[in-house]
């Protein structure tokens, strides 16, 4: 079922300073994202992906070490999506979407426990996101994109998918968080 937002994540929308010259802002803070949260994660990668119009990535999660994930568009657009993993979850198996841009200059902070991926909306899109721990490709899982049982509502159709993405995990075969 789609939702507005899921227990757990939150849209941050950092402060732009602008004058003559252009703009500033703050992207990042740790004791401003700790209250915003009400958590105390630390961040140890950053990374950045390029992509083109009708790219879908995702829908991704780690089990055992399991990634929050601070996400944001550079520039373009995409739609990010975000599907609850979490049995013990009042919204597992629920999803939600929300678009990113450089334009409105959104955040999402996706916890733990959640599959994420993006379709990227505009001709291209840097993709810039801070994660909670180091990526696995051992313990990396994917849930298929297309999953009639979670029925994620894009925009556009996906045009372009990684073949390890097309072979996701149905999310009733997924394995999950508690």
């Amino acid at each position: 079922m789609k939702r507005d937002i899921l227990e757990g994540v939150k849209i941050i929308v950092p402060e732009i300073f602008s004058d003559e010259r252009g703009n500033f802002s703050e992207n990042f803070n740790q004791k401003k994202f700790n209250k915003t949260t009400n958590t105390n994660f630390s961040f140890v990668q950053d990374n950045k992906s390029f992509s083109k119009k009708g790219v879908f990535r995702g829908l991704h999660y780690q089990l055992n070490q399991p990634q929050g994930k601070l996400v944001q568009v550079l520039s373009g657009e995409v739609y990010d999506v975000v599907v609850d993993l979490r049995e013990s979850s009042e919204s597992f198996g629920d999803w939600m979407g929300i678009i990113l841009s450089e334009q409105n200059n959104k955040q999402l902070w996706v916890p733990p426990g959640f599959a994420h991926g993006f379709l990227v909306m505009s001709e291209i899109a840097e993709f810039f996101y801070k994660v909670t721990d180091y990526w696995s490709k051992d313990d990396e899982r994917c849930i298929k994109w297309d999953d009639e049982k979670i029925g994620i509502e894009f925009p556009n159709k996906p045009k372009n998918i990684s073949e390890s993405d097309q072979k996701g995990t149905l999310f009733a075969d997924a394995e999950y968080f508690l």
